[in-house]
């Protein structure tokens, strides 16, 4: 299976932030993982994010996290590129290894975690001193990324770190969750010129960051229509009226978020196949089904459904 050919440059576009599987036993179910992958690319996405938040993983062993990129990176074998994550750590030794490790898995950057760079009660200054520290003990031509992370608390990057970023050559990807386009604006102002991309995780933000010259989107709700986002952010310039529209839907669909995730996504891919359990090691999941969120998740896709026929997806 090949990917579809993309209009935008590497490390631009639609890069989920990855699922994973696990069977009732709570192991990796690598099979599932084959069918998601195959899922993300038949829906045209321009790059994954593989082991991150979504992926569960501050719930899983160093070991487990290594296994998973690898197979992930394997498995695309080149058809998208892939990022991952697994910076865990508390200490800096043990950034460094979990940084090396997942470069030694062939992925094109290394997704450092905003919050594994100072504790909630440390400045700024003392996130960017870590963060260049982190940089100059990593060797060149590894390159790097950065994502804020919300777990387990959220640490936005001060504009001195996202100019640094920027101005250090190393950083190719920002994972933006500052959900304020203002903040957005200005980031993009300051990373212009550089190799870094602004990927929004925001649905309500992400076409006005795509007309202020953001690079995509990298968010929850890939996970359950990225046909659609890639649509968006390939296509909004040339039919504005439709783009608009989409942003609406996508924007109302994007509260479903809030709604167990991401049990409520292993529930969608366990309904069409991709998966064989819903099963998570991060929140339990016998709420989902009290709370009735499955039939809120159903509408959201049946809208989703009626989108393509809007904009002529088939």
């Amino acid at each position: 299976m090949t990917a579809p050919a993309s209009k935008l440059d590497r490390h631009s576009g639609i890069w989920p932030v990855m699922l994973t599987p696990f069977r009732d036993n709570l192991e990796i179910d690598w099979r599932s993982l084959e069918r998601l992958i195959d899922w993300y690319v038949t829906n045209g996405v321009h790059g994954l994010f593989a082991n991150c938040q979504s992926s569960e993983m501050f719930f899983l062993s160093d070991k487990e996290s290594v296994e998973l990129t690898r197979f992930i990176v394997d498995y695309a074998d080149g058809r998208v590129p892939v990022v991952a994550s697994g910076h865990t750590g508390n200490t800096f030794a043990h950034q460094l290894e979990q940084i090396a490790a997942i470069n030694d898995t062939g992925v094109d950057s290394v997704i450092l975690i905003s919050n594994r760079l100072a504790t909630a009660d440390q400045s700024d200054e003392m996130a960017l001193e870590w963060l260049q520290r982190l940089t100059e003990a990593v060797p060149a031509p590894t390159t790097m990324g950065v994502y804020e992370c919300p777990h387990p608390y959220k640490r936005l990057l001060s504009d001195a770190a996202v100019e640094w970023c920027a101005k250090s050559d190393r950083f190719t990807f920002v994972k933006d969750t500052c959900c304020n386009i203002d903040t957005i604006r200005r980031r993009i102002k300051l990373i212009e010129g550089s190799r870094v991309h602004l990927l929004n995780a925001n649905a309500q933000t992400l076409l006005d960051t795509l007309k202020a010259g953001g690079h995509g989107y990298s968010g929850v709700m890939a996970n359950f229509h990225p046909a659609l986002y890639v649509w968006l952010v390939e296509n909004w310039r040339d039919a504005p009226e439709k783009a608009e529209i989409l942003s609406e839907i996508l924007t109302l669909g994007a509260l479903s978020e809030y709604l167990d995730y991401p049990v409520n996504a292993k529930d969608y891919h366990k309904q069409i196949g991709t998966f064989e359990s819903r099963i998570c090691r991060s929140r339990p999941i016998g709420s989902y089904d009290a709370l009735h969120f499955p039939t809120t998740v159903a509408q959201m896709q049946s809208l989703a459904a009626r989108c393509k026929d809007l904009i002529g997806l088939e």
